[in-house]
């Protein structure tokens, strides 16, 4: 097989641009028959020291030993909600596992499976960049009434950051309840790190315009925009997009409604902003799952979110037609690397009274990322 390839499916390595693939041991190899059995052996053996998380976008092979399934900030609460828990392993990605850390007590140890579960939306917005556009702001004067949110998938550099500016993280669920708070505090808000939900929520819901909206490219000088632009503007958005909900197009949805007449077009809010004004209705992961739940037996769905969530939903539902909105298949390639082999691996490790792959943030940074945590937490 081809690299992409390899990389979709969860194998192979990108050296430039991972955190680390190579397990300090002996990976299964995911032809053993014996996958199954070994994991559950090895979560018995554990029992209550270990509390077990699936982000919906797992694969189904991991999803069936979670003790837990949900979003990330979902699962970030349940571990801790579960402080006799020794051991939290977190299948999901690496800003997810960070979040749990910070949230946890210092006696309970994160696990990732696999280092290489990654986001590929949380890696940009990088803290030196994010700084530098902030002393931007500060140069024209208007950081001062700028107040930063960012979106939950970010790490724990960025919610630091947050925190230290006196910001907020917010939700897909919240993140208009996020906005209105910060607009209470300030006159415009930087807007980190997915510009679609930045853009979405404040057109669509809080009734500002398009032309409020600039996009920051970290990658120009002041983010490729004049002066007069960063002072006029309600929401700085940093440009940055998820590469799954980022595919989707208003191609896709006048094609799926050419095709199969009468269905409903479901979508996350990281899409673009053409694409959830075409939709019919629009949401978190978790309104998504409730919308289906709640659909009239023979109605049609296409939804645009990750495919192992959509398949599961299917599956679930097989007295409606829920489909992917895209006719390409495209998985979340970063959290697919958290496959059983690794899953069994990391349990295995815990057997032997050795732990892998511990996901640790630095006191200062758990500290102000906290306190943006915190805010959200406490949003009307």
């Amino acid at each position: 097989m081809t690299a992409p390839v390899l990389l979709l499916l969860g194998r192979g390595r990108d050296a430039g641009s991972e955190r680390g693939v190579d397990c300090p041991g002996d990976l299964p190899a995911p032809s053993d028959p014996h996958l199954v059995e070994r994991a559950r052996a090895a979560k018995a053996a554990l029992g209550n020291r270990v509390f077990v998380l699936g982000h919906h976008y797992q694969r189904d092979e991991v999803i069936q030993f979670a003790d837990v399934t949900g979003d990330s900030f979902k699962l970030a609460k349940e571990a801790a909600a579960r402080p006799d828990a020794e051991f939290i392993v977190f299948c999901g990605v690496h800003f997810m596992a960070e979040s749990a850390d910070i949230l946890t007590s210092e006696n309970q140890r994160v696990i990732l499976p696999d280092l290489a579960a990654g986001c590929s939306m949380a890696d940009m917005a990088v803290l030196e960049q994010v700084e530098q556009c902030w002393d931007t702001l500060a140069d024209l004067g208007i950081a001062e009434s700028t107040v930063p949110v960012t979106y939950m998938n970010s790490s724990a550099d960025i919610k630091g950051f947050v925190g230290r500016n006196k910001g907020v993280v917010c939700t897909s669920s919240n993140a208009k309840r996020a906005l209105d708070w910060a607009f209470a505090q300030g006159d415009k808000v930087l807007f980190l790190p997915d510009q679609h939900l930045g853009r979405n929520t404040a057109v669509l819901e809080m009734g500002f315009s398009l032309d409020d909206c600039v996009l920051y490219d970290p990658h120009k000088p002041s983010g490729g925009l004049t002066a007069d632009q960063l002072r006029s503007a309600k929401m700085i958005l940093w440009r940055g997009h998820c590469s799954v909900h980022g595919r989707f197009t208003l191609e896709t949805v006048n094609d799926v409604r050419e095709r199969v007449p009468g269905v409903n077009v479901l979508v996350h809010p990281e899409c673009r902003h053409e694409v959830v004004t075409a939709a019919d209705y629009v949401g978190s992961t978790e309104f998504i799952i409730k919308t289906l739940d709640a659909a009239e037996p023979g109605s049609k769905w296409a939804v645009g979110t990750e495919l192992n969530l959509v398949r599961r939903l299917a599956d679930a539902h097989p007295d409606k037609q829920v489909m992917f909105l895209d006719k390409t298949v495209c998985y979340c390639s970063t959290m697919n690397r958290i496959d059983l082999p690794h899953l069994v691996w990391a349990l295995e490790e815990l057997v032997a009274g050795r732990v892998p792959n511990q996901i640790t943030v630095e006191a200062a940074t758990a500290h102000h990322a906290r306190a943006a945590l915190d805010q959200m937490l406490a949003l009307p």
